[in-house]
């Protein structure tokens, strides 16, 4: 079998904590230079002069430095760069720290903030601040959590152990334990669990469940109720996008704040962060790939029983 050749290292500097893109030349074309073949590749997106002046800059960069504005264009050259990210309204939420060794570093990330670079959210990220606060530039995802949840999200310091911390997630060794806030139905028969099939397609908004075999399975736990709404304690086994919030929604207690589930709602004000999804990922728990030993991480974040009255409530209105 033949073995995959491992990318060289990067040769720029991080840049408020997010990676240079790495571009790998097309193994057959018909650009002159370098300069040529990303004017044509990047097109509309990044203007020709903004890509001169990253050449003029020295901003793009082969394997052995910076590449003049006709550097020859090598098919199977890998180059680098540094694209201009889109403009972010910042999260104004800080990360807490709930645990950090030599190898973990344990978070309580906030609603409206990704775990991880992506479409419109890149400095506006848990690993981008924690790369740059914290002068880890190496720090990688065990695993990710949703945008609009909150709660505990863990981080891998060495990139040799990245592997191992994040397999225990993908083979299901990890006991997730998460919380919610929604309508009380006295109806509802609770303790339960919920299985069904849940699919996701790229670029829907929502996921749903579809005949088939179940590839879900949530266990809903009331907690407490007061008022009409009422606080869940959810341990899904399966990871599906949306699992726990599509599950709720077909139990007929959507998540407060879900602007998703039951119905897709406008997208919120730029700035607005005042209806934040009733969610938390509350416990991780699991035995440690590295040393054995039985690791538990906690939350120290709270949810919401009511929005303020002004707020407006989007998913899991009380009735």
């Amino acid at each position: 079998m033949r073995r995959r050749t491992r990318p060289p290292s990067p040769p720029l500097p991080q840049r408020r904590g997010v990676d240079p893109v790495r571009l790998r030349l097309p193994g057959t074309g018909t650009w002159a230079s370098v300069r040529e073949h990303l004017v044509a590749r990047l097109g509309a997106a990044v203007p020709p002069a903004r890509i001169d002046a990253m050449f003029a800059a020295g901003e793009v960069h082969g394997a052995d430095g910076p590449l003049a504005p006709d550097a020859a264009y090598r098919p199977g050259a890998y180059i680098w760069f540094h694209r201009e990210p889109p403009e972010e309204v910042p999260v104004p939420f800080g990360i807490d720290v709930l645990h950090r060794d030599e190898r973990l570093l344990v978070v309580d990330k906030p609603h409206f903030l990704a775990t991880t670079p992506r479409g419109g959210h890149i400095v506006e990220t848990a690993l981008t601040r924690l790369r740059h606060d914290l002068g880890l530039p190496e720090l990688s995802p065990a695993h990710r959590l949703d945008r609009l949840t909150a709660g505990v999200v863990m981080f891998v310091i060495r990139p040799e152990l990245r592997g191992a911390y994040q397999t225990i997630f993908r083979d299901r060794l990890v006991r997730k334990e998460y919380e919610a806030v929604a309508r009380h139905d006295p109806g509802l028969a609770l303790p339960c669990t919920v299985e069904s099939r849940i699919e996701k397609e790229r670029g829907v908004m929502a996921a749903r469940e579809v005949p088939g075999e179940p590839n879900a399975r949530s266990h809903v736990e009331l907690l407490e109720h007061r008022d009409g709404l009422a606080r869940y304690r959810l341990r899904p086994e399966t990871g599906r996008t949306h699992q726990l919030r599509v599950h709720m929604n077909s139990l007929g207690v959507p998540i407060l704040g879900d602007p998703v589930y039951p119905h897709v709602l406008p997208d919120a004000a730029p700035g607005d962060f005042s209806r934040p999804l009733q969610l938390l990922a509350r416990v991780l728990e699991f035995d440690d790939p590295v040393t054995g030993e039985r690791r538990r991480f906690v939350s120290r974040r709270t949810l919401f029983t009511r929005y303020p009255p002004d707020a407006g409530v989007a998913g899991g209105t009380p009735g």
